[in-house]
């Protein structure tokens, strides 16, 4: 199992290592959306293009196991999209978003956005060729998924808190919650946001501006870093295996 793991990885990382080089030839800005079922991704992506509109070119991948509704919902913003069904697969991998980006006139200076299936499992191991993971958690969920599903937490570089005109509605601490994150990861930042409301989507739009400009604070380098560090911990528990046989 563990040799089969390592070469799923290892290839996936091959395909992520042509699509990253792609994206910086042309000059863009490839981000890897991440969440559970219902955080509010989709419509936060459609708030998003509405406030880049004759700013920033987007481009938007969208990944699930079934139907074309969220990319219809992108196209209708006048935003290309590209829909990728995965069956019963639970995250996307490089080799379908190379695939995807063949069918979209990316942009120099712009933006592909990548909402992958959601899941808080399978996508956190699976590089993309993206410049950066975002998290975005809905304060509907429990506040303590950065707990549950570290890997996520700690794979990505931004944490989105979605929703939060229903904090008055919701027990959800918002303080335990990114104190939870940061105990797994330090370096991740933190926004808070509505979709619906349009509240914080400023101080997102200004991170993305900051990112195309080429000021994020964290970047592909660190992923790569976890990835290796993931396959030298399989390689260990291979080796000890084989050792215990």
């Amino acid at each position: 199992m563990i040799r089969i793991e390592q070469d799923i990885l290892g290839k996936n990382n091959e395909y992520a290592r042509a699509n990253r080089e792609r994206f910086q030839r042309q000059g863009v800005l490839a981000l890897n959306l991440v969440s559970s079922p219902g955080s509010g991704k989709t419509s936060l992506l459609t708030a998003t293009i509405g406030r880049l509109q004759g700013r920033v070119p987007v481009s938007v991948i969208e990944g699930d196991q079934q139907t074309s509704n969220d990319a219809e919902r992108i196209r209708a913003t006048g935003a290309p999209a590209v829909q990728v069904n995965t069956g019963k697969g639970c995250h996307l991998d490089a080799h379908m978003v190379g695939h995807a980006v063949e069918h979209l006139k990316l942009q120099g200076r712009g933006l592909l956005l990548i909402e992958n299936v959601g899941n808080l499992v399978c996508p956190s191991a699976f590089d993309l060729g993206e410049a950066h993971k975002v998290v975005i958690l809905s304060v509907t969920e429990g506040e303590d998924k950065p707990l549950k599903y570290p890997d996520m937490f700690h794979a990505s570089d931004l944490m989105i808190l979605n929703k939060i005109d229903l904090l008055p509605y919701v027990d959800f601490d918002v303080e335990r919650c990114i104190e939870y994150a940061r105990r797994i990861n330090p370096k991740l930042e933190v926004l808070q946001v509505s979709a619906r409301t349009g509240e914080g989507l400023e101080s997102w739009v200004a991170w993305l501006e900051n990112a195309l400009s080429g000021g994020s604070q964290v970047g592909a380098e660190d992923e790569l870093d976890a990835m290796r560090r993931r396959i030298a911990e399989l390689e260990a528990q291979l080796d000890e295996a084989r050792r215990g046989g």
